[in-house]
């Protein structure tokens, strides 16, 4: 047997995430001379190069990857091992990581985090706001527990455990010619009219799918993305335009800015809300609990919401 070490594979592991050897030394709370150390006798009793030291920022070698690969595998099975005992022991207890996407953490985060911390204290939860494509990285590689984003994914490495659905409502200026609508139907959103959010985020795919080609803003004469709801938001309290939002942004909108929404026409596009993890999650008692407090904390407009139509996530 190799004389090698969890600890490490672990530097290894932290190496490869942040390519810097102080940033890694910083994450494993170790000095960045004995990082480098022990990465070196590693290599030497492996007797080959893990990582290309030249490359600003560095890269592991070809059999850098396969060995970080393996490691990675390593320290999943320790960490299924005390998974397992505490399930058996009926602890719910210990680290877990959730990562939730950013259409969603503002209005889920507040509701749940302090029941949850209150009535789970021995629970080290740590909560990360990102995208879906970052968080169902994050899942495969193991570097997070558990996300909370839109669904479906249709990902076979990726279990989804669906929590609510929620509606899309339209958000529009005061001068908007939709205000004359009891309701507004997809095919009268107009091109050029639509704030949207930036590539990357999910709510903007399901938007644009909404009209198809007809939501377009190429030939317009000011162009502007967001990466965030509340900025749409502003925009359209100037008096420019309309934006989409799911219903969970407009719940803490003051009583003037709740006049400015108008519901769609029946089908309803809605969409679906899950809490994911990868099918190889044992923590599966910390998992529930989360479960159950985030379903608790809904409000009953979204906890009694049953779709008619969702909109498909795009690829």
């Amino acid at each position: 047997m190799l004389p090698f070490t969890l600890t490490q594979l672990g530097y290894v592991i932290e190496l490869d995430k942040a390519r810097h050897f102080g940033r890694a030394a910083d994450a494993c709370h170790v000095t960045q001379p004995t990082l480098s150390m022990q990465i070196q006798k590693l290599e030497d009793l492996l007797g080959v190069i893990l990582f290309d030291r030249s490359k600003k920022p560095i890269e592991p070698t070809a059999i850098g990857v396969r060995v970080i690969e393996q490691a990675r595998i390593v320290f999943a099975e320790v960490k299924r091992i005390e998974a397992s005992i505490s399930d058996i022991k009926g602890q719910i207890s210990g680290p877990f990581s959730l990562g939730i996407i950013p259409t969603l953490a503002p209005f889920l985060i507040p509701r749940f985090v302090d029941h949850f911390a209150t009535s789970f204290p021995e629970v080290q939860l740590t909560i990360e706001e990102l995208q879906t494509e970052a968080i169902v990285d994050r899942l495969r590689q193991e570097r997070l527990d558990a996300g909370v984003l839109v669904t479906p994914l249709n990902s076979p490495s990726i279990h989804e455990i669906q929590l609510f659905y929620e509606p899309f409502v339209c958000y529009l200026s005061e001068n908007h010619v939709l205000n004359s609508r009891n309701s507004v139907k997809e095919s009268e959103l107009q091109k050029n009219d639509v704030w949207l959010l930036s590539q990357g985020h999910c709510f903007r795919d399901q938007a644009m799918s909404l009209c198809h080609s007809q939501l377009s803003n190429d030939t317009a004469q000011l162009k502007f993305e967001s990466g965030n709801l509340e900025t749409l938001i502003r925009l359209v309290d100037r008096g420019l335009g309309m934006t989409l939002l799911p219903l969970s942004a407009t719940l803490d909108l003051p009583p003037l800015s709740l006049k400015k929404l108008k519901h769609f026409a029946e089908p309803v596009p809605t969409r679906e809300v899950s809490l994911v993890h990868a099918r190889t999650q044992l923590k599966s008692r910390i998992l529930q609990a989360l479960i159950t407090s985030i379903r608790q904390s809904l409000p009953q407009s979204l906890a009694d919401y049953q779709p008619k139509r969702v909109v498909p996530m795009t690829n």
